[in-house]
């Protein structure tokens, strides 16, 4: 497993916003926005929308980690009909 900590700059609802994640978060937030038919930019300010009182990083891990469970359990594409993509 690849390194250490990534501080990236994103635009969310016309603001720049920066997000820090292990890079092994970077990479599985940028192959489930492939797999989307998504750009980054968007996968984050949709998990920003829903995110409550987490902060932007931690709710970006969940929304990973739970991707990453789905898959695993094979209910991934249940979420994403259950959830209008």
């Amino acid at each position: 497993m690849t390194g250490g900590v990534i501080k990236r700059s994103i635009e969310i609802a016309g603001h720049r916003t920066s997000v820090t994640l292990e890079d092994a978060f970077w990479n599985g937030l940028r192959d489930i926005a492939t797999a989307r038919g998504s750009s980054v930019r968007s996968l984050v300010a949709e998990i920003d929308a829903g995110r409550g009182e987490h902060n932007l990083s931690s709710a970006v891990r969940l929304f990973v980690l739970a991707y990453y469970r789905d898959e695993a359990s094979g209910t991934t594409g249940r979420r994403k009909k259950s959830s209008g993509d």
